[in-house]
């Protein structure tokens, strides 16, 4: 018989394996599914009423069109963390600041930056998109929270993971002691476990990038996605291409199946903070890796709240392929000065 868990009952042993622990990490991730809650009532819904459907008059921060059901989430994201009393302060992908916690409000010891709603472009398509979340403890002294509460590495992160919502809603998250995956069961509304200690293969046969970009990318990059195509000493057979254009549905179906999602540069596009960081811990979690090419993602150091970064990730022995033709990249050829 398999064992019947909730996501807050897995939340609560992750919570005794810390004997140090306050129960305030547990309180915010369960809010948080809270709000995952609501988001996915939303998208079900969002083909039979045009309120949550198109676009908004608004541009984010980064230039981009704010779709209606991406302004939903992060206003529903505000709303339910920010009385939580866990944080001291969040960053979203949408705010170009940090966003502070009300006076009114009871504040905590973390720090949450948030995607909230992935792949928003798809969401008139019928596209499976997702939140995804990292959690840091906060860093500095009193009670508000701050910028540089936010700009710490990956490797500093206490939580991190994503919600997706396609076919059926999923929770896939970690906090430092591998990976788990949750499936939202919509007659009882809650997440149950479906994935226990989640372990991508140490490789796949599937390659996500951008092709359309293919005159942007470094050499590195060519290089790489020609041999996977054409393997050339006939022991490996050719990689295929799936890419949704979605990052958490190309990387989630990735984590389970194998394969490696690229964005690399030397125009990067994903958010340090928001999406590389926080996929980059599942990730390791998970016995895969994550990259910039030069530098692993976990140890990036940020520099603003909106850098931006290559990101390869999936994998780690197609990860480390990846790697070697950097390396080659950077070798001198025969004709270079000694």
């Amino acid at each position: 018989m398999s064992t019947f868990k909730t996501v807050q009952q897995h939340i609560l042993e992750q919570e005794r394996l810390h004997p140090e622990a306050t129960g305030e990490l547990t309180s915010l991730l369960g809010s948080l599914t809270v709000a995952a809650k609501i988001i996915a009532r939303d998208v079900r819904r969002a083909g039979l009423t045009t309120n949550v459907l198109g676009q908004t008059q608004t541009v984010n921060v980064h230039g981009e069109t704010v779709m209606k059901l991406d302004q939903f989430a992060e206003d529903t994201i505000q709303r339910v963390m920010g009385s939580s009393g866990m944080l001291a302060v969040m960053a979203s992908e949408e705010s170009q600041d940090v966003i502070s916690i009300s006076d009114e409000r009871a504040r905590g010891n973390y720090a949450m930056m948030y995607d909230p709603l992935d792949g928003s472009s798809n969401i008139d398509v019928n596209v499976s998109i997702g939140t995804i979340f990292s959690i840091h403890r906060k860093v500095t002294a009193g009670d508000d929270g701050g910028e540089a509460d936010c700009l710490q590495p990956g490797r500093r992160q206490v939580a991190a993971g994503y919600f997706i919502y396609g076919s059926s809603t999923m929770m896939v998250y970690t906090t430092g002691r591998g990976v788990s995956g949750f499936t939202l069961d919509p007659g009882l509304g809650e997440f149950i476990l479906s994935h226990d200690s989640i372990r991508t293969p140490d490789r796949g046969r599937i390659y996500s990038i951008n092709e359309g970009n293919r005159n942007q990318w470094d050499e590195a990059t060519v290089t790489y996605i020609d041999r996977l195509k054409s393997p050339g000493d006939g022991t490996r057979e050719p990689y295929s291409l799936r890419y949704i254009g979605s990052l958490v549905a190309d990387f989630h179906r990735n984590l389970l199946k194998g394969g490696i999602f690229l964005y690399p540069g030397p125009k990067p596009k994903l958010r340090l903070l928001y999406e590389a960081a926080p996929l980059a811990m599942v990730a390791e979690q998970a016995g895969g890796a994550a990259t910039t090419g030069t530098t692993p993602v976990m140890d990036v150091e940020p520099a603003s709240l909106h850098m931006r970064v290559p990101l390869i990730i999936g994998s780690r022995g197609d990860v480390d392929d990846y790697l070697e033709c950097v390396d080659g990249d950077r070798r001198p050829g025969p004709d270079s000065a000694s």
